[in-house]
């Protein structure tokens, strides 16, 4: 199956020229974690995502896109599905944009990991356990934490996501997407608010609940179903109401590639 039969077409875009904080009210508003960036002529100049919105301090800042985009793996609506989704588990990405071709830069769609799992064959999908390919070295934080910590571990750690876990039980999740759908995209020194990062509130405020979890036991194919359903990044994996480990999208991307 080839990229341009699964991708979505006349995708959520923005200018170089734009600034930082339409970015981020975009992002907010249409419930995106990336989204490409093209210039005047509509040519795709790269991608800017969650991580990078973390980054603006000032509520009166106006720096552009431009500054702060990044680079993606180039893929083309002639491209295998699966080859396309090797390359985008290899630079860590859950969306990408789709190139007119490798001389004409023109966006044509976006290619997204769920577009990929909606269209798997069931027969490519792996017998394994979620168990088999799940992290269990889990970076986890407490309720009780301020944002402004878990927002620096983020940007230390390269992380989008952490458990929130109590007494030894899961709780919930805190992810990037709370951080900057609550308003607090730039807690370090101030947020849109006025809030200072000594006045963070604690990670309980704005965690998601219930946490979405899997059985260890859980087969990749309900996995995929899982993450179809809850449009999440992540999903914490648990055996009697305990963390075990914690399984993303790329994480079964991979498992094919």
């Amino acid at each position: 199956m080839k990229v341009d039969e699964v991708m979505t077409r006349n995708p959520v875009f923005l200018k170089e020229t734009d600034f930082m904080t339409h970015a981020r009210q975009v992002m907010r508003d249409r419930n995106k974690r990336t989204l490409p960036v093209v210039d005047n002529k509509n040519r795709v100049v790269g991608i800017l995502n969650e991580k990078e919105i973390l980054n603006i301090f000032s509520t009166k800042s106006n720096v552009t896109v431009e500054g702060f985009s990044t680079g993606f793996p180039e893929i083309y609506p002639d491209m295998d599905i699966i080859q396309a989704a090797k390359l985008m588990t290899e630079a860590s990405l859950g969306r990408v944009p789709v190139l007119k071709s490798d001389h004409e830069k023109i966006l044509m769609g976006i290619l997204s990991i769920v577009d990929i799992f909606k269209n798997l064959k069931p027969d490519r999908i792996p017998l394994k356990k979620v168990s088999e390919i799940m992290t269990t070295d889990v970076k986890t934080c407490s309720p009780k934490d301020s944002i402004a910590k878990v927002w620096l571990n983020m940007k230390e750690s390269g992380l989008s996501g952490y458990p929130v876990v109590k007494d030894g039980l899961l709780v919930g999740m805190i992810t990037r997407r709370n951080i900057i759908n609550a308003g607090y995209a730039r807690i370090e020194r101030e947020d849109e608010h006025g809030t200072k990062s000594t006045m963070s509130p604690p990670v309980e405020k704005l965690m998601s609940i219930p946490a979405y979890t899997l059985p260890e036991d859980a087969t990749l194919k309900e996995a995929i179903q899982a993450f179809m359903k809850l449009d999440v990044g992540r999903i914490s994996v648990v055996n009697n109401g305990g963390l075990v480990g914690i399984i993303d999208r790329s994480d079964i991307i991979k498992s094919f590639v």
